[in-house]
């Protein structure tokens, strides 16, 4: 199983940023995939997460409305669509899969397999 992250940058505030993470090793109709940002001195936090069992999609409440998760089961990628980037959207961004179920767990031990980050700087 392998996750690998990317389409981190710099952006400035109010600007758009698309993640994606391509899954090898599994089929984006198991398991659940999330998206966590962590940001420096601060713990790592759910983003988004994708219950692929029944689609149901969850964020967290500062990117409800800005962020949008989506799969392309064609091409195993999971991506995370961010608008209306702010300064705080700064952080490392991982995804991470949990195949024993499609729980949408928050904490980021639920989740056993893990990308590598991708960096996103939002700044004037």
């Amino acid at each position: 199983v392998q996750l690998q992250a990317s389409g981190g940058g710099l952006v400035q505030p109010g600007g758009s940023l698309r993640l994606s993470c391509a899954v090898s090793g599994f089929t984006l109709d198991e398991g659940a995939i999330a998206w966590f940002r962590q940001a420096p001195g601060k713990e790592r936090e759910r983003v988004s997460c994708l219950s692929t069992s029944d689609g149901s999609t969850y964020y967290a409440d500062s990117v409800k409305d800005r962020f949008t998760i989506s799969r392309d089961n064609t091409k195993g990628t999971v991506y995370l669509q961010m608008n209306s980037l702010q300064p705080e959207d700064t952080a490392v961004y991982y995804c991470a899969a949990r195949l024993y179920d499609s729980l949408c767990y928050t904490r980021s031990s639920a989740f056993r397999f893990w990308g590598q980050g991708t960096q996103v700087t939002v700044s004037s």
